[in-house]
């Protein structure tokens, strides 16, 4: 059973996630609002785009902290199952691709799903970053390299985890998120129009 005080992590996880960091950063370090440019998400690779890896670092490391923050502290010190943590995390997640602070819009929910799991299951995370890390080299796609790696996860995590059913379902149904997060990309790729990771403007607002 769930205490009730423990369910003031949901909301608490959500509204932390829902920080819109790369809009932020986007706003004090340029004066632009990056849902006006580029892929006009509010995420770390349009950040990047626009304004290079001086932004987008802190604001990917950021989106990181924002997953395993929540999940590390509910794993730690909220009372309930084991699949706790994981919801709160996945309140994290929903918040950074359902923000309130930008009209419920926000980034793909790559790098807090991927902070959820670094808190749950770190294994997994290194072997699906070292696909999500040469997909990305190879291709320049960073919609195909965070589809892989997410696939690469959930296949690794029963093999790694093994008898950790909760932690197996959750690693799924995180791939089928991250797919569902970029059905826009997957349109884009078919029709050959998706920009490469690399592709970036060098002045905000060209």
């Amino acid at each position: 059973m769930i205490a009730v005080s423990s369910l003031a992590w949901l909301p608490a996880a959500y509204l932390l996630g829902a920080v819109p960091s790369s809009y932020l950063l986007a706003r004090w370090m340029a004066g632009v609002d990056l849902r006006e440019h580029g892929s006009r998400n509010v995420g770390a690779t349009n950040l990047y785009r626009l304004l290079g890896w001086k932004a987008a670092i802190p604001a990917g490391a950021f989106d990181l902290a924002k997953g395993a923050v929540p999940t590390l502290l509910a794993a730690r010190l909220g009372a309930g199952p084991s699949w706790w943590p994981f919801v709160v995390g996945l309140a994290a997640v929903l918040g950074h691709v359902y923000s309130p602070f930008v009209g419920f819009k926000g980034g793909k929910g790559v790098a807090t799903a991927a902070g959820v799991f670094l808190a749950l299951a770190p294994a997994s995370v290194g072997a699906a970053a070292v696909v999500w890390v040469a997909l990305l080299w190879l291709t320049g796609y960073m919609s195909v390299a965070s589809m892989a790696g997410a696939a690469v996860f959930a296949a690794a995590t029963p093999l790694l985890y093994p008898g950790r059913a909760v932690l197996v379902w959750a690693a799924c149904l995180l791939f089928v998120f991250i797919v569902f997060t970029h059905r826009s990309n997957i349109g884009r790729l078919l029709a050959g129009t998706e920009a490469r990771f690399g592709a970036r403007k060098t002045k905000a607002g060209r």
